[in-house]
């Protein structure tokens, strides 16, 4: 298993763990520390951009179809890139939302996160689509 993987792979199953222990506080009285229901889109964020997502890139990259016998997986730094940007959008997309008054600062995190998200899809994107090919 490369190693871009394996870091794909491990860091979703952080997220996953994270979005689950957030999913059980959220669950109001019967928590010891209740969270509002206002931290369902940051949830959703880390199952789906955390988990989800980060799972099938990871395993993706490990599994297409082979670039070249010199360079397996292509463009390696393109895969790295769009694990660095798709992790600091996840994380900008918390601290976001978890800012206690919508301000500027706020609402730039959010573009901000969007944008890194944004980058890291074609970031992937780009490094993939070599490797899908007809046989």
């Amino acid at each position: 298993m490369p190693r871009l993987t394996r870091w794909y792979v491990k860091t979703a199953m952080l997220y996953l763990l994270v979005a689950l222990l957030l999913g059980v506080l959220m669950q109001g009285p019967a928590s010891p520390t209740p969270i509002p229901v206002v931290a369902w889109p940051t949830y959703l964020h880390l199952l789906v951009v955390g988990w989800l997502t980060q799972l099938i890139f990871g395993i993706a990259f490990w599994l297409f179809p082979r670039y070249s016998s010199e360079r397996p997986r292509g463009n390696e730094g393109l895969g790295w890139a769009g694990y660095g940007f798709l992790n600091v959008g996840l994380l900008l997309r918390v601290l976001g939302e978890r800012l206690p008054a919508p301000g500027a600062s706020a609402g730039w995190l959010l573009v901000a996160s969007a944008v890194a998200q944004l980058i890291a899809g074609w970031a992937f994107v780009v490094a993939i689509w070599p490797r899908v090919k007809e046989r």
